[in-house]
């Protein structure tokens, strides 16, 4: 699978960890930074990886900062991603199941290497299930019509 990553310098250490994980595993990773933990800011970051992700380029997206939080928030400003904070095997499950999300984001302080993987790995194997999902995951790209 070809994955977009990226972390601000919160999230560099943890985003390193993951790449080269990633990679052993066979996946193509497009990596827009941080190159460092010096200060840097999160909407740099999520702005490129969102914009691979929604224009096709990349199949999913993987967004790392202090809490995972801004990311979401800097990620879901690009139609067409639909990016999701998830902690729990669940979120990460039910998020690509139920709203068919495209961008995982993480937080580096509040989960480690191994909780980072066991997400990613839910995140990059679930199967949107579409049916009544795909209704309501529809709806979510008319209001970016219509706010656009």
């Amino acid at each position: 699978m070809k994955i977009s990553i990226a972390a601000d310098h919160a999230g560099f250490a943890l985003k390193e960890k993951l790449r080269a994980r990633l990679a052993a595993e066979g996946h193509e990773l497009v990596d827009f930074g941080a190159d460092s933990a010096e200060s840097s800011d999160y909407p740099d970051f999520a702005q490129p990886v969102a914009r691979e992700v929604a224009r096709g380029r990349c199949d999913r997206g993987i967004l790392i900062c202090s809490t995972g939080i801004g990311m979401a928030i800097a990620a879901n400003k690009v139609a067409g991603v639909r990016a999701v904070r998830a902690q729990t095997a669940d979120e990460a499950r039910l998020t690509r199941e139920h709203n068919d999300a495209n961008v995982l984001t993480l937080g580096a302080r509040s989960i480690d290497e191994a909780r980072a993987m066991e997400l990613i790995e839910l995140f990059l194997t679930t199967e949107f299930a579409g049916g009544r999902h795909a209704r309501r995951v529809a709806k979510i790209a008319q209001l970016e019509q219509r706010e656009a």
